[in-house]
């Protein structure tokens, strides 16, 4: 195999597995697809300012905000990415892909879902340990249901 085919199964392996990691709660497993210093992009979500942080406070259990707080409140999750493209270039790589990612929370406050569609920017470097996502930025196509199973979530796990 070509060192650009294998670039590109190992850049898509990381992607998918930041979904799979994520909705099995995998925090170790996710962990290690991350740079030390994570950029993330959720403002075509909920506004504000993109967030620069350690791959540890993206991954607290108690920073407002953080990745683990929120979907441990959750009773499930499952994030399907899919049509991933890759490009390479040296030891930098893109991958952009469509994502929907499906939220439940049983709450008092109307329906369990809350199902967000949309694409994710990923922005990937090689490391001794293989690609790392550095920078992940959110786009929204559409969002349907009870957005307070998030809010409720975050609350819930705190």
């Amino acid at each position: 195999m070509s060192q650009d085919l294998a670039d590109r199964a190992a850049v898509t392996d990381t992607v998918t597995r930041m979904g799979w990691c994520l909705d099995r709660r995998d925090w170790d497993g996710l962990k290690t697809l991350f740079t030390e210093q994570v950029y993330t992009d959720y403002t075509a979500l909920w506004g504000g300012e993109p967030q620069e942080a350690t791959v540890d406070e993206l991954l607290a259990t108690d920073t407002q905000g953080s990745w683990r707080r929120t979907m441990d409140g959750l009773e499930a999750t499952q994030h399907l990415i899919t049509n991933i493209l890759v490009e390479i270039n040296d030891d930098t790589a893109r991958a952009t892909a469509n994502v929907v990612g499906v939220h439940r929370l049983v709450n008092p406050h109307g329906s369990p879902l809350w199902t967000v569609g949309g694409t994710y920017d990923f922005r990937l470097v090689r490391t001794g340990d293989g690609w790392r996502i550095r920078a992940i930025t959110q786009g929204i196509t559409w969002v349907e249901g009870n957005q307070q199973v998030l809010f409720r979530a975050a609350t819930r796990a705190a």
